[in-house]
């Protein structure tokens, strides 16, 4: 056998991703406001791309409005209508559902809905290819709503709670109190202003404490009583503050029942206090969450869905100038426009598929969760990314990047679009349950316990079986330590009973 070198022929395939097919991949993951930013970016990159920022008026050459929305029915989901443009320039429109038959002779290779886009909180900047946003992910300590929210899923496994901790959380001003009345938002919710109270009380011991208070009186009393401070006298002076601002010494020592000494204790206990304890974490007020997709009922039973168009931009692309251009420039002009177009053309398939894709995914999980929509969470019902894809007939992975970071406006309120996924446990009929909607049985039904009827977990598991969900005692049991509901002699001892109902 002889040594040496030698060239050999071989066939091999492998995926090449293009660095446009790698931003295509990644603006299914980003918010809108990401997106609007990556625009941003490509407005400084690229002359042949003009923004319109919600004139009343559009250019002649600019692409007509269509219907923003249309409706979602069991029966499918309807797919996002083109927008047709002229032979100048193509313009991005505002967002819609249409069935209607677009004119034939229409373009649409340039044309893109803009008003299909979601929206999201986070804004960065920078050059996506280069920047290193893990990093500053990770270098950037959380502001108050993340630290909050951490707490709020710890605190309330139970969806509808966590519904009314989410609502009273968009509610906190810069203090880091609440700016609207508890029976406002109890209100808006349709909750019984008992079970949004018992919420509050235990978001009132969230860190840092105090917060989520109606006024000041309250959110210094929740600091006192978790120092062990809360007397009497203390109590006395928490209901006179307005006494203390006028400096009324002589009158708080009466209403109080102390001595001056006592007094000035007091008041330096209070002084040591947070009176805004949001504003020592945050650097500016909460920034509410503003939904990607926006949803509500139609005129027949059904659902309308429409991508929120309030935060992307609207984008053309300038063919017109393209051509005044292309028409006296020289060599390495001509190429550096065609270079330009191109990634214009490009920008505009890309937004167009994001918007698409996002709303098809968002139609499939409204179908499935129809139930939920209409009678709560009780009717939730098992969903995973698997299936929404196969329903769709893309890749699973496109699904998840589709649902990450999203959130839907209902008329249920708003959740992350992670929200309706949820595992299954099995039924005595076949028919398989949300656990989400299995925990959220397990706490009505703990709530709904007469006096001197504690239920325990396996009369719990007794009762659930009886309702056709196949579920172990130990199950009960998992699920009602991970709503943090004691167990059943804890809740005896609370209701001051001796013994075994």
């Amino acid at each position: 056998m002889s040594i040496g070198p030698r060239l050999d022929l071989r066939h091999t395939q492998s995926l090449v991703m293009t660095p446009q097919l790698r931003q295509a991949i990644q603006l299914l993951q980003y918010t809108n406001t990401e997106v609007n930013q990556f625009i941003e970016d490509e407005l400084l990159k690229n002359p042949l791309i003009e923004r319109l920022d919600g004139g009343p008026e559009l250019p002649d050459h600019a692409a007509p409005d269509l219907p923003e929305s249309a409706p979602v029915q069991p029966a499918g989901f309807a797919d996002p209508g083109a927008v047709g443009g002229s032979n100048g320039d193509a313009s991005v429109q505002s967002g819609h559902l249409d069935g209607t038959t677009p004119p034939l002779d229409a373009d649409f290779s340039n044309v893109y809905d803009a008003g299909t886009g979601s929206d999201g909180a986070r804004e960065r900047g920078g050059d996506f290819a280069d920047d290193d946003w893990m990093g500053q992910i990770a270098d950037r300590p959380p502001d108050l709503r993340e630290h909050l929210e951490q707490q709020i899923r710890l605190a309330f496994p139970d969806l509808a709670r966590r519904r009314i901790a989410a609502a009273l959380l968009m509610s906190l001003d810069a203090a880091g109190r609440l700016a609207e009345p508890p029976a406002f938002i109890a209100n808006s919710l349709d909750v019984p202003i008992e079970m949004l109270e018992a919420v509050r009380q235990v978001m009132l011991r969230f860190d840092p404490t105090g917060v989520f208070a109606c006024d000041l009186a309250e959110c210094l009393s929740v600091q006192l009583a978790e120092r062990n401070r809360l007397d009497p006298a203390m109590m006395a002076l928490l209901a006179n503050l307005d006494l203390l601002a006028r400096r009324d010494h002589r009158t708080l020592m009466e209403r109080c029942g102390v001595d001056a000494e006592d007094l000035r204790d007091m008041i330096g206990e209070l002084r040591r206090l947070d009176p805004k304890p949001g504003a020592g974490y945050d650097a500016g007020p909460i920034t509410p969450m503003v939904p990607d997709v926006l949803m509500r009922p139609g005129p027949d039973g059904d659902y309308l869905l429409e991508l929120n168009p309030e935060t992307m931009p609207r984008v053309l692309i300038r063919r017109g100038y393209h051509a005044r251009m292309a028409a006296r420039a020289s060599r390495d002009t001509k190429q550096f426009l065609a270079d330009r177009i191109q990634s214009a053309n490009w920008l505009i398939r890309a937004l167009e598929s994001r918007a698409d894709t996002i709303l098809r995914v968002a139609g499939e999980i409204v179908q499935h969760q129809d139930g939920f929509f209409r009678f709560g969470i009780g009717f939730l019902k098992p969903l995973t990314l698997r299936e929404v894809a196969a329903a769709l007939e893309i890749h699973e992975s496109t699904v998840s990047r589709v649902t990450s970071n999203k959130v839907i406006a209902t008329p249920r309120g708003i959740f992350e679009m992670k929200f309706f996924f949820t595992t299954a446990l099995a039924g005595a009929n076949g028919e398989s349950h949300s656990a989400e909607a299995v925990r959220h049985r397990i706490a009505a039904l703990i709530e709904g316990e007469a006096p001197g009827g504690v239920l325990s977990d396996e009369a719990l598991a007794k009762l659930l079986q009886k309702e056709g969900i196949d579920i172990a005692r130990r199950t009960v049991a998992k699920y009602r330590e991970a709503m943090r509901i004691p167990g059943s002699a804890q809740r005896k001892r609370e209701q001051g009973l001796s013994g075994e109902p």
